[in-house]
C-alpha cells in the first residue's frame, strides 16, 4: 500500500507544481524568486563596475585637464616650484596650493612694497617666507591649477610684474 502511495505522490508532483511547489511547501525560494535575486545582484554589481568606470573617466579626464594646463604654463613660460627647492618654508603657513610669485628679496620691506602696490592693483596678496631668508610676494593664492593659468596671464600684464614670475607649488 505505501508503494501505490508514494507512486501517486510522485505522479501527482508535477501537479503540485513540480520542484517550486516542494520549495514552496519547504519555506525555500522558488526558481522565479532565485532568478529575480540572481538579476538584482548582478544589476548591482554592474552598477558598481558601471561607477568605476565613471569615476576612471572622471580622473583620467582631469589629468588631461592638468596636462593641457601644464602645457599653457609652458606657453606662458611660467616656471613651477616647490618651497622645497627653496630651502622651505620659515614660519608661513600656506592656506592655498598655488600662488604666482611676483617678487623675492632678502629684504622684507621690499617685499612688503611690493606687496602695497599689489593690493592697491586689487590683488590678494601674501607674503611668503622662506628658510633661506628670501620673502616672496605670492599673489592670486589659488587650489585649482585653471585658476591659476588665468591669474597668471592677467598678472603677466601688470607693470609690478617681473619677466621671472613663477608658480609656487605648496605640497
Amino acid at each position: 500500500m505505501s508503494k501505490k502511495l508514494l507512486l501517486i505522490l510522485i505522479l501527482a508532483l508535477p501537479l503540485l507544481g513540480g520542484c517550486d511547489g516542494m520549495r514552496r511547501l519547504a519555506g525555500r525560494p522558488t526558481t522565479g524568486e532565485i532568478d529575480a535575486d540572481r538579476t538584482a545582484r548582478m544589476r548591482a554589481a554592474e552598477a558598481v563596475h558601471q561607477r568605476r568606470i565613471d569615476s576612471l573617466a572622471k580622473v583620467e579626464a582631469q589629468m588631461a585637464d592638468s596636462l593641457a594646463q601644464l602645457d599653457t604654463l609652458r606657453q606662458l613660460r611660467g616656471t613651477i616650484l616647490n618651497p622645497s627647492r627653496l630651502g622651505g618654508l620659515f614660519t608661513t603657513k600656506l592656506d592655498f596650493r598655488y600662488y604666482i610669485v611676483v617678487g623675492a628679496f632678502t629684504q622684507r620691506y621690499n617685499a612688503e612694497h611690493l606687496m602695497e602696490t599689489t593690493k592697491a592693483r586689487g590683488y590678494n596678496t601674501t607674503i611668503i617666507n622662506f628658510r633661506n631668508g628670501y620673502n616672496a610676494v605670492g599673489v592670486c593664492p589659488s587650489n585649482d591649477l585653471n585658476s591659476v593659468n588665468a591669474a597668471l596671464r592677467k598678472v603677466k600684464l601688470e607693470p609690478f610684474c617681473p619677466n621671472d614670475v613663477w608658480i609656487l607649488v605648496n605640497e
